[in-house]
């Protein structure tokens, strides 16, 4: 039975999710697109695990290396452990992460999220990414972060499913001014630069089913960044961005990442 607000018969991208990581809220109509999506691209469930790797990655070192103690996490997803407060938390307990979506299943899962160590906070806002300032303004995220210090901004896998008409590249914009100097964001973004084919019968695929997904190539998802300031080693494929291990194909996932930081 589908929670209020959720319709069971559309697909939403945090179900589909879900589905190619193994979990289990996820309806039907999740797991016909996303086994459609599987059939275009063979290796999409292991590009959504590195993509959720790279999550890890990006929080160890922005908490480690970079001293950041706050976050927003802006489509966030169904909670997949560890999470992104769970991995900051580890190595700074005091950590503050606000997590945003509007999925409604996701909010009844925020309980899950919200285990915080006694030190930190996990808090969690239903909202909508195309609402920059309703998000920075909720009363939730004011108490939980300080916006006169950095932020660790995160924009994992979600601005695909903002179209090219939409102007995401404003959006984003938005977010970056309201944040201090000091700040980094992540994003990670799908592309078809390195696989076409596959890709451009994924999005199809997506589309079919009524869905937005945009890919975008380098220079499109660079923009996102504007004049910050890139760390090493750039904007790469997203199994490149700082691996634990050798990748033996870093193009193996159709996923361009990068972190910046605001001057």
């Amino acid at each position: 039975m589908a929670p209020p607000g959720v319709n069971p018969n559309v697909p939403h991208s945090a179900r589909i999710y879900d589905y190619w990581l193994g979990g289990k809220d996820n309806f039907a109509v999740d797991r016909a697109v996303g086994e459609a999506m599987i059939k275009a691209i063979p290796g999409m469930r292991y590009m959504a695990g590195e993509n959720r790797k790279f999550v890890h990655r990006a929080a160890r070192d922005l908490v480690a290396k970079e001293g950041i103690r706050q976050f927003l996490d802006i489509g966030t997803g169904i909670p997949t452990r560890p999470n992104l407060h769970e991995i900051a938390q580890q190595i700074a307990p005091e950590t503050r992460v606000v997590y945003v979506d509007n999925d409604p299943i996701v909010l009844v899962h925020a309980r899950a999220l919200m285990v915080s160590s006694e030190q930190g906070r996990s808090e969690y806002i239903e909202a909508d990414i195309r609402r920059p300032e309703a998000i920075l303004d909720e009363p939730v995220l004011q108490e939980t972060l300080d916006l006169t210090k950095p932020v660790g901004l995160t924009l994992i896998a979600i601005l695909m499913l903002l179209a090219d008409e939409d102007d995401p590249w404003d959006m984003v914009a938005r977010y970056r001014d309201a944040m201090p100097s000091g700040s980094i964001m992540a994003i990670t973004h799908p592309t078809a630069d390195f696989n076409p084919d596959e890709v451009n019968q994924a999005v199809a695929a997506a589309r079919g089913a009524g869905m937005t997904f945009q890919d975008r190539g380098k220079e499109e998802v660079a923009r996102f960044f504007g004049d910050w300031e890139l760390l090493e080693p750039g904007l790469v494929p997203v199994s490149a961005w700082r691996p634990d291990q050798p990748v033996d194909d870093p193009e193996a996932a159709y996923y361009w990442a990068g972190v910046a930081r605001k001057p």
